[in-house]
């Protein structure tokens, strides 16, 4: 375990309330500053993680894979999100905590479960499932910080069965969080997850490192279902919820309420302004990113299909304004 009480401040914190930690998910080109004060506006998780962060990147501006803003925090923000970090070389995960660490950030999570053909060309995401002594090596490597370490995967690279060997493997490195993808990276989120196996998985960490906080992710829509199954399977610790903010920002609202059209559409206007402001500090991401977000807010059950129609046909943050001073004229009636 490392020296960091990051994780176990906030395990703590959420037993004493009956309930897991809540989590969202790292996300590329979502994770960013911008959607994590959209997302804490609405209704905050227990912590943050990053975008993806190459691992060279932080030390190495010459690296293929620039970090550009990824590590950017707003003034505003109430703590650091935990640094999820990829590659496959010791040595960057050496210098890459050393240097967080420096910067305030007080936990890294390492990424051995993205699916992403160029992440697994570089070695890097679910590719560690399939190179045990790589995976071993970085976490080795990012514990010489005294960093909080965790871990996201899946159950394996091609068949559901490889969780029997690979579980086991990451729980023996004695990490503070392991996250668990409930899928295998050929699934993709083709299938369902296979809440099937949280029991097993549990039973697993109970044997091998007790010490280890076991998250889930996969199909966890909001706050209500996470904490279902935190109920139905006693020993799990944290829920980390991803493509549910696509469904809801209110995802992590305890006491599940009706939000109206304008409600959702001021979170938008505040999203436009942040992206606006983050822009003045680094030229990335570009506007085309942010259309990804507008299905979030103009939602169809509430009759905004037309309104988001015309957004995606926008070219700047001012035409989306422009269109929002007149929602009324897009929709249904």
């Amino acid at each position: 375990m490392t020296e960091s009480n990051f994780w176990s401040k906030i395990a703590t914190q959420a037993k004493s309330e009956n309930r897991p930690f809540f989590t969202m998910a790292p996300m590329e080109a979502v994770s960013n500053t911008v959607f994590r004060q959209v997302i804490a506006k609405a209704a905050a998780p227990d912590t943050f993680f990053s975008e993806f962060v190459y691992a060279k990147g932080i030390t190495d501006p010459n690296t293929k894979f620039p970090i550009h803003g990824r590590l950017y925090v707003d003034s505003t923000e109430t703590k650091r999100p935990v640094v999820q970090l990829w590659g496959n070389l010791a040595e960057d995960f050496v210098t890459a905590t050393e240097s967080l660490k420096e910067q305030g950030f007080e936990a890294v999570d390492i990424n051995m479960g993205c699916p992403d053909s160029t992440v697994i060309k570089n070695h890097g995401g679910s590719d560690l499932i399939r190179n045990h002594q790589w995976a071993q090596n970085v976490i080795s490597a990012a514990k010489t910080s005294g960093l909080a370490v965790s871990v996201k995967t899946r159950l394996g690279y091609s068949k559901v069965d490889e969780y029997k060997d690979w579980i086991p493997f990451l729980l023996n490195q004695h990490v503070d969080v392991l996250t668990i993808h409930l899928r295998t990276k050929m699934e993709m989120s083709k299938v369902d997850a296979h809440f099937e196996l949280i029991d097993d998985l549990i039973k697993l960490r109970d044997e091998i490192a007790p010490e280890t906080l076991l998250q889930i992710n996969g199909d966890i829509p909001n706050y209500q279902a996470g904490l279902k199954l935190y109920q139905e399977h006693p020993g799990l610790n944290g829920i980390m919820i991803g493509r549910g903010v696509f469904t809801s920002p209110f995802a992590f609202e305890k006491v599940p309420k009706e939000h109206s059209l304008t409600e959702l559409l001021e979170l938008l206007k505040m999203q436009l302004d942040l992206f606006d402001n983050f822009a003045t500090h680094y030229d990335y991401p570009r506007f085309p990113s942010l259309k990804r977000f507008f299905k979030i807010y103009a939602r169809p059950e509430l009759g905004a299909t037309n309104l988001r129609n015309k957004m995606m046909d926008a070219k700047s943050t001012d035409d989306v304004r422009e269109i929002l001073n007149n929602t009324s004229q897009y929709l249904y009636k």
